[in-house]
């Protein structure tokens, strides 16, 4: 198309189009802000290596040069579920380039995912957590909440980023269920059993309202100065109880998650049904306990098999 007389319009920019994406997924597919920052750190990682490959925009001719980055990321020692996470962020900008009509087709579409390994998940014993779980001194105020915070935890498979941000409007007690929002605030209802039901009630009947003292607030965990317990806050206790119980190894919250899951199998639960109290979208990601409880297993069959 000439245009006489007139400028030319120009394309947007790599960086408008970055944001433009980005307001798209907030809008569209409701991210959370930390999912929102990671493929936004993605993106400008990319970007910074097509200026490097004197590549001002994107293009439809880019296939070779994802290729280029993702072999540059894989020689940096980035690890192959990261370098899928990079590749998964790409393809998605890509075909909101050409939802958006900058492009006419997807030069990402063709380019395949890295195989992670596949990394079993640290499962603890029931004995391991129980020796963790009974850590707290509960003859003291903060170890009746830290007790509670361990109990539903582990009770509901929670993420700890999900467990500081409990609100009280989210727990039936009598009931036994608590309400969780995740990843992308999608919510989840998830059964809690007795022993937690109990030590969150004795909790909150006895310590939250003096550490309130006057003041409010809608969270059921409390921290330092009336502010509710924080990821980082909750971690430093977690090394704490951990080393108090004897581990020398490295306990994460991750771990009481991964040991909810790994015990429900265990015991014969339903994968589907594990996958809706983790709220995991894909069931593939529950199906990584499946492995966890197959290596049980077997584990227990040379143990204990005359043949084993």
């Amino acid at each position: 198309m000439r245009y006489k007389g007139m400028v030319k319009p120009q394309s947007p920019s790599a960086d408008t189009l970055i944001d433009r994406f980005c307001n798209f997924l907030v809008v569209e597919k409701g991210l959370s802000k930390k999912t929102l920052e990671a493929y936004s750190r993605d993106l400008i990682r990319y970007r910074h290596f097509l200026d490097q490959q004197k590549r001002g925009s994107f293009t439809e001719r880019d296939t070779p040069l994802i290729l280029k980055y993702l072999i540059h990321l894989r020689k940096t020692g980035l690890a192959a579920r990261s370098r899928a996470r990079h590749l998964v962020t790409i393809r998605g900008f890509y075909r909101f380039l050409v939802q958006e009509k900058i492009l006419r087709h997807d030069p990402a579409k063709l380019v395949d995912l890295p195989k992670p390994r596949l990394t079993l998940p640290d499962v603890l014993s029931r004995e391991d957590i129980e020796r963790l779980l009974q850590a707290p001194d509960t003859d003291k105020p903060l170890g009746v909440r830290d007790a509670a915070m361990l109990e539903l935890l582990y009770a509901a498979g929670l993420r700890v980023s999900e467990l500081v941000h409990v609100k009280l409007q989210d727990i039936n007690l009598e009931a036994g269920f608590v309400r969780i929002f995740g990843k992308g605030a999608k919510e989840r209802i998830v059964p809690i059993g007795m022993q937690a039901r109990e030590k969150i009630a004795n909790y909150l009947q006895t310590v939250r309202p003096k550490q309130l003292k006057q003041s409010a607030s809608p969270f059921v965990f409390i921290g330092r100065a009336d502010r509710p317990m924080t990821r980082q806050g909750f971690w430093k206790l977690l090394r704490r109880y951990a080393l108090k119980a004897g581990f020398h190894k490295k306990i994460t919250p991750h771990s009481l998650r991964h040991s909810f899951a790994s015990h429900l199998l265990e015991g014969g639960a339903d994968l589907r049904a594990v996958q809706v109290m983790l709220g995991h979208v894909d069931i593939s990601t529950t199906q990584i306990y499946t492995h966890v409880t197959r290596k049980h297993l077997k584990d227990l069959h040379h143990k204990f098999h005359p043949r084993g």
